[in-house]
Parts: structure tokens; sequence; C-alpha cells
């Protein structure tokens, strides 16, 4: 099959997948869960480029099939971040149909945000089984959800949520040398990974790395000129996607362990290249970097559609790292690899409606 574009690219992945997968059957299969949410989420910025409603039907059958009429969620783990992700979806579904079953699934995912657990500097634990841990990837699960209901529902202390999880996080991951944030950080100081003097993570994984600046830009869509952590939050991803550039390979990829390209085991990998990828392009948009940085933004693109495998007209998406928790360098090169997980094709449609936006 020949792409030309990077639409061309998003369609043929989302064709694939819809054959492999009825809606409902997305795995976990029944569970509202992040890995349908960002698929979906990425299938449907692919329905925004074309306007093939066969896209925003697929996604609205894979979240009808998790409610009731009520707009209860039938299952789902209040006690994790991942599982309130997909209430993202819930957005276009209520502004096209206005059916409040969708306004009361909202309502009730806003509900847990606001009560969910926090350590005592007031970030989310990312699992009510981690508990004081605050993981990057959270950023992006309960960040963009809160934003967008805090600006359409008039409930600006969702908001100001989303930008103190973002900043908090800042202040206790980055790194100072180097400007990556660390995976994840542990408040308590007493899992086996944590330093024990400032609980953090002993590596910069690239996917967790490649949600900040993506959950960021998606939160800066909704918070006014006027807030005041607006210019912080801008100035957050203006230095992490400077830094993050610093690391791309020659070759236009990112690798697993960011900081560590070409050591021993380390390996280039695709979800974090695609989320990269992303995030530049719609910075750049944003006027928030230069256009000087999509230079890096059209390698990380080539490098991914090189490492793309077609069998027929499916096309599959190689090389992601499966989900994984916190560990030391030997465990993020020793997690295995994927081929059109949720994740990664989640990711690399993300990136394919960037970059046809640039």
């Amino acid at each position: 099959m020949i792409c030309k574009s990077p639409l061309d690219y998003a369609k043929a992945s989302c064709e694939t997948m819809m054959r492999k997968y009825k809606a409902e059957e997305l795995p976990p299969a029944g569970h509202f869960h992040y890995h349908q949410g960002v698929f979906l989420s990425g299938v449907y910025q692919t329905y925004l480029e074309c306007g093939d409603e066969r896209y925003f039907d697929y996604m609205k059958r894979w979240v009808d099939s998790c409610l009731n009429d009520k707009g209860e969620i039938l299952v789902f783990d209040e006690g994790q971040l991942d599982d309130i992700q997909p209430g993202i979806l819930l957005f276009p579904l209520l502004e096209r149909t206005g059916e409040v079953r969708y306004r009361n699934a909202l309502d009730t995912l806003a509900s847990i945000i606001k009560r969910f657990p926090r350590n005592e500097e007031g970030g989310f634990w990312h699992k009510r089984w981690f508990p004081e841990q605050m993981w990057l990837d959270g950023l992006y699960m309960a960040g963009p959800i809160s934003a967008e209901y805090g600006s359409k529902f008039g409930h600006p202390e969702f908001l100001d949520l989303a930008a103190e999880q973002a900043l908090l996080m800042e202040t206790k991951t980055r790194d100072n040398r180097t400007g990556l944030w660390h995976h994840a950080w542990d408040c308590s100081q007493k899992e086996s990974w944590a330093d024990p003097q400032t609980g953090l993570s002993p590596e910069f994984w690239g996917r967790s790395i490649g949600w900040v600046p993506v959950a960021v830009l998606d939160e800066l869509d909704f918070l006014p000129d006027g807030h005041p952590d607006r210019k912080r939050l801008i100035e957050l991803v203006r230095n992490l996607l400077h830094a993050v550039c610093h690391y791309q390979s020659e070759d236009g990829y990112w690798y697993q362990v960011v900081d560590k390209a070409g050591q021993p085991g380390n390996w280039p990998e695709i979800s974090c290249t695609c989320l990269f990828t992303a995030a530049i392009c719609k910075a750049v948009r944003k006027k928030i970097l230069s256009r000087d940085y999509l230079e890096f933004a059209e390698k990380g693109y080539h490098a991914v559609i090189r490492s793309l495998e077609w069998e027929g007209d499916n096309l599959f998406v190689n090389g992601v790292c499966i989900g994984t928790g916190v560990g030391d360098y030997a465990y993020y090169c020793s997690r295995p690899v994927s081929s059109n997980d949720l994740h990664g094709v989640g990711a690399f449609l993300l990136m394919c409606a960037q970059m046809g936006r640039e």
C-alpha cells in the first residue's frame, strides 16, 4: 500500500486495527482503561483530520460498551489513574449527541479525581497500591481530562489541579544536569528503586517522559491566557523538549532510556519517538518552540516511518515497549517489545495527526 502523507499512514493504521478488533473487544476487553483510551484518542484525532465517520463510530462503540444507560462505568478501578484517562473520549461524544449519560460519566470521573489519594506534598499517588508515588505517566492519565472538564463545565479548580500536578512533578523529578525527568518519585523514599535521599527512580524512561509534554500541551488548550500558572507551564514544555532534542539519535530515534543511546542493551523505542515528535510539532504550532525545532520532528517522523512493516494492507508499528513499572537500567532494557499494541499505535496516530497539521 502506498502512503504519501501522515494522514495516509494514520488511516492505514486505523484500518488495520479495526480489522483486527471489534471496538468492544479492544484489550483489555470490557475494562475502561488507558490502553484503549490512548489508542482511541489517536483514532479520534485521525477522524478530525479526515472526517471519516467510521472512526468516530468506532470510538463511540467502545465507550458505549463500557457504560450503561445511566452513564455508570461498568468495569474500572477507581484506585488507579490509568482508568481515568479514557474519560477524555467522553467530551466529543457529549458534544455530538447531548446524551446525559456521557456527562454523568464525566462527573463520576471528576469526583474521583477530586478525592484521589495524595502524598504529603499534594501529588496524586499513581495507584492505590503504590502509595506516596508519583509517576510521570499519571500526568497524561488525569491532567488533560481535568483541564477540559474545568474549562467546559465552569470548574476552574480542575484547571488549577492539572497545573499543580504538572508543576509539582517538574519540581520533584527534573534533573538539573540533563533537563530530563526521572520516571517516578517516591515521597516516602521507601521503594527499592527510590534514592534514599531524593526518592527518585534512577533512570529517564522514554515513554513516561513523552507523556509529559503531550499532556501539558493538551492542558494549555484549555488554560485561559490569564491563568497564573500558564507561563510556567509553557516554560515547562519548552525546557523539557529542548532537553529531549539533545538526546535524539543521528538516525532520528529516541531510546528506551533516553540519555543512554548506544550503551549496551539500550534500543530505539518507537512510542516515545512518536510522542516527542508529536509534542514538538504542537509546541511549534503554539509558538512555544521556534520553527527550527521542526527539524527534530521531521527526523523523528521519518525514523518511525522507516521502522514500519507491512503485510498486505496491514500496517505494523513495531519496537514498542510493553507497559512497565519502575526499575533500573537493566530492567528497562530487558522489557519486551510488541507490535501493534495499543500504546504504540495510539502514540503513532497522535504523531501522524500533529505532523499533518504542520
